[in-house]
């Protein structure tokens, strides 16, 4: 059937549900998702849907956060390592009890002041190591967008971390994620 010959023009659209169709408007770009290895950085988006890259200047801006936050991640480390060393330097301060029938249940010449130190400094030791690990993933995470410059960026944090943070301990590691 032609409807050439009929005038729409007069008619209200309003409430059609038209409104998600685009019209006149610029369509909002997707992020793109590589599972290999790219360059590019086109709709390049880093973890979240609104960590957009958009042009080289969110580009250079995004790569400066993401050297930003893996030097943190290596300074968390080294901050744990310290909180871990005093620790251990205040229960070797506290004086042993002597060896009694209670205290042999307990340990042999262990202070109940070092246990509890050890108990609380236990629990706050599993807080950090679980911000450790979440942060860890995280960083795992940007390198997993599989764009070449975000993973530069990763490397160069954690060698500037390591750099600014890590002098008292080994290059080496012993898992990859943490």
């Amino acid at each position: 059937m032609d409807h050439s010959h009929m005038d729409h023009g007069s008619m209200d659209h309003g409430n059609m549900g038209h409104g998600d169709m685009g019209h006149g408007d610029m369509p909002m770009p997707m992020c793109s998702m590589n599972m290999l290895f790219t360059w590019n950085t086109e709709n390049l988006c880093i973890v979240f849907r609104q960590w957009h890259v958009r042009g080289p200047a969110s580009l250079v801006f995004s790569l400066l956060a993401i050297i930003a936050v893996c030097a943190g991640y290596e300074a968390l480390r080294e901050g744990i390592r310290r909180y871990e060393n005093a620790v251990a330097a205040k229960q070797e301060t506290v004086p042993n009890e002597e060896n009694t029938e209670s205290s042999a249940l307990l340990g042999v010449g262990r202070s109940s002041q070092a246990d509890a130190i050890g108990q609380k400094a236990h629990i706050i030791r599993s807080v950090l190591y679980g911000v450790q690990n979440f942060y860890a993933f995280m960083i795992m995470l940007l390198f997993m967008t599989y764009n070449g410059f975000v993973m530069i960026s990763v490397a160069v944090g954690a060698g500037l971390g390591f750099y600014l943070f890590g002098s008292r301990t080994k290059a080496t590691k012993e898992t990859a994620c943490h």
